[in-house]
């Protein structure tokens, strides 16, 4: 072999390491997918009357994980209405299991992922000063001109606040007299801004309203069972890890503790001291 094509050999040689060197120092560069998963926000699909408390839940779980959450609130119904038609939601938290059983019969959530969350209270909230029925047969009183309730036909806590009128025995009397929200966070809003008189929402958003309520008696309704579930998402046919970790999340010590001081209770739990809202009322 000649001293030129020596040469040339060994050049060659040099520059294969040199190429795979650079090869290698890209792939380490290149983010694995199970990475850019992880970092891409998780999109969860919750009740409205979720809205305060799953701020703080989701603070927190990023402070932990490190993952954004972009929620989207509004009626459960609604909610549970999109995910079955496709909506690409990681996680649905539902005001009530009946429509988390129903994405996962649509085939949208994953049913072994169901857990719950909450068992949820309504109560009769008013701004500070203003009159406050003492129990839910005194809006049958002609003063509370209009009372907000969430629309029943797709809010729990809609259908919860019907029901417990209904069993009181005033249905007929205020019926006419009823104002609907599109969501429980509406129905608040009717009463904060003077368009009700009373709202009758849950008591999640109560405690973070500075105002003034009165807890419904739950035995005049339905239980409000309100329940999580893992959703396909653009995760495809298997849950996401992501959407699972958040769901444990809110089941753990931490998001248990931030739930409590919601008002979300799971049987045995007792509320833990609100400091949110200013002066409020309860029986």
């Amino acid at each position: 072999m000649s001293a030129r094509s020596s040469t040339g050999t060994e050049i060659a040689l040099a520059l294969g390491v040199v190429l795979a060197s650079v090869s290698g120092i890209s792939c380490k560069r290149g983010a694995p997918p199970s990475t850019s998963t992880q970092s891409a926000p998780l999109k969860v699909a919750a009740a409205a009357d979720l809205a305060s408390a799953f701020k703080d839940v989701g603070d927190a779980y990023r402070a932990k994980t490190g993952q954004e959450v972009k929620f989207s609130f509004g009626s459960t119904g609604l909610l549970a209405k999109q995910i079955a038609e496709g909506a690409p939601y990681d996680v649905f938290a539902a005001a009530n299991v009946s429509y988390a059983d129903d994405t996962t019969k649509a085939g949208a959530c994953f049913a072994d992922t169901k857990s719950l969350y909450a068992t949820g209270r309504i109560v009769m909230w008013a701004p500070k000063n203003a009159p406050l029925p003492a129990k839910i047969e005194d809006l049958a009183d002609p003063k509370f001109a209009k009372i907000a309730i969430a629309n029943p036909g797709h809010a729990p806590y809609g259908q919860a606040a019907k029901q417990a009128l209904t069993k009181a025995g005033i249905w007929e009397k205020v019926a006419s007299r009823i104002v609907y929200g599109e969501n429980v966070q509406q129905t608040l809003e009717f009463a904060q801004s003077g368009n009700a008189e009373v709202s009758i929402v849950a008591l999640s958003l109560a405690i973070v309203s500075e105002g003034q309520y009165v807890v419904v008696d739950s035995a005049l309704h339905d239980r409000i069972d309100q329940a999580l579930v893992v959703c396909k998402g653009s995760s495809g046919n298997v849950p996401s890890e992501s959407g699972k970790a958040f769901t444990a999340f809110v089941g753990s010590s931490e998001g248990r503790a931030i739930m409590r001081r919601y008002g979300f209770l799971l049987p045995g739990e007792t509320p833990l001291a609100v400091d949110h809202a200013g002066p409020s009322r309860k029986e």
